[in-house]
């Protein structure tokens, strides 16, 4: 007998017929002897409704407000599921957030998880039942209902797998796994079979959407193995776990892109001790992610700073910088949104050196023109124009053979 978490998102839930479905999916691992729980999302398009009613009564909601109005998304989802396994003959019992006692921070709207008492659940499990949570909401320790922002559900069920020491930890969704790349944007893109919690951390931080960061922070800490696979099919997907459990190492494991980047960059900024401080504090203030910087010496007295910002976050970022331009005596401030960052994951990077020269090769063969590298033990991101995304993408993984099994030559043979 084993303890299984599944989670299934928006789309896996989008209509009572889904509902069914997934319904009738879970209460055949149940009748195979497993303890289930079950996370489940709002239904597809609930969330951006609520929104919109939430815009229509004030222009900026409250965000405490905000996180009363949609917990209740997923409150109808869990109901229903609920009643969908019962009317097949079996048991089972939804709870809430704050029910399960998911405590979180108080940051509403993007609350983050401090823990998880799993008694209530076991109790439900021990008479048999299917439980079923409301993933995205906790509870602050006032009692507040908060929700855990995008991607919340994914973390909801991997922290119920850790604190109940799940077996798995599956999380349902419409594609089949984890793939080398976007397979809209290169149709040679191959489903992964196995991937590290680094990897995927390095893959969902830049650009990568199939799991949440977070969630994948928290089944590394707690080594949950993820199971990420389709709810339309019975195929196996990709597991994330740790590195050890993996056979070899690919040299590359994958490529992604974001196109939610824009680049900004400070002109004639004094070269001196507090300068960089005082750039960068206004910007974090603000709540304003800075990702690559740069600092070129010009003279020995003044230098420039590039660095990039999410794009949603381009028009704050230029207006506070303007106003410390001013104060610290830089010349102009310019940017640019039509950027994209393109990277190269993978674990076997650590000891082969040469794959980011090999990377740099590849681009300039293609005529694609680097403005800005990052780079980590395991990962390679460049900065280059947006119009090139699609065929820096598709090139990078035609020359690192993401096709096949692209292992270090003395490996391979």
């Amino acid at each position: 007998m084993a303890l299984i978490v599944q989670k299934f998102g928006g789309t896996s839930v989008g209509s009572t017929d889904k509902i069914k479905a997934v319904a009738q999916r879970v209460l055949k691992n149940h009748r195979q002897g497993n303890r289930m729980v079950v996370v489940l999302s709002a239904m597809s398009g609930e969330t951006d409704r609520l929104t919109g009613l939430a815009l229509a009564m004030q222009h900026i909601p409250d965000q405490r407000e905000m996180d009363m109005l949609l917990a209740t998304g997923e409150q109808v989802t869990v109901a229903l599921f609920a009643m969908a396994i019962k009317e097949m003959g079996a048991d089972a019992v939804s709870l809430l957030g704050d029910q399960v006692a998911i405590r979180t921070d108080n940051m509403h709207t993007k609350a983050r998880i401090h823990s998880v008492d799993p008694d209530l659940i076991n109790k439900h499990l021990d008479r048999g039942k299917i439980v079923v949570i409301a993933g995205f909401q906790g509870v602050t320790d006032s009692g507040d209902i908060t929700t855990l922002g995008r991607g919340g559900s994914d973390t909801t069920a991997v922290a119920l797998a850790a604190a109940m020491r799940a077996d798995a930890c599956e999380i349902f969704t419409d594609v089949e796994g984890v793939y080398t790349t976007d397979p809209n944007v290169c149709p040679q893109a191959r489903k992964i079979d196995y991937i590290s919690y680094d990897e995927m951390l390095e893959l969902a931080s830049l650009g990568a959407k199939v799991l949440d960061i977070r969630s994948v922070g928290l089944a590394k800490r707690f080594s949950v193995p993820v199971h990420v696979r389709s709810t339309f099919s019975e195929n196996i997907g990709t597991w994330v776990v740790e590195e050890d459990k993996i056979m070899e190492s690919m040299l590359v494991s994958g490529i992604t892109y974001s196109k939610n980047e824009a680049r900004i960059t400070i002109k004639q900024v004094p070269d001196q001790p507090g300068i960089a401080a005082k750039v960068f504090l206004p910007i974090s203030d603000a709540g304003i992610l800075v990702d690559m910087i740069i600092q070129n010496t010009t003279d020995g007295r003044l230098t420039d700073m590039t660095f990039t910002v999410l794009r949603r976050d381009y028009d704050r970022a230029m207006e506070l910088l303007k106003k410390v331009a001013a104060d610290i005596g830089a010349q102009a401030v310019s940017g640019d949104e039509s950027i994209a960052k393109v990277s190269i994951v993978g674990v076997g990077m650590r000891n082969h050196p040469g794959i980011a020269s090999t990377m740099f090769q590849i681009l300039a063969k293609e005529g694609v023109n680097m403005m800005m590298v990052s780079t980590s033990e395991i990962k390679v991101s460049c900065i280059i124009a947006e119009k090139y995304t699609e065929l820096a993408v598709r090139a990078l993984h035609d020359a690192f053979a993401l096709d096949k099994d692209n292992l270090p030559a003395e490996e391979a043979e």
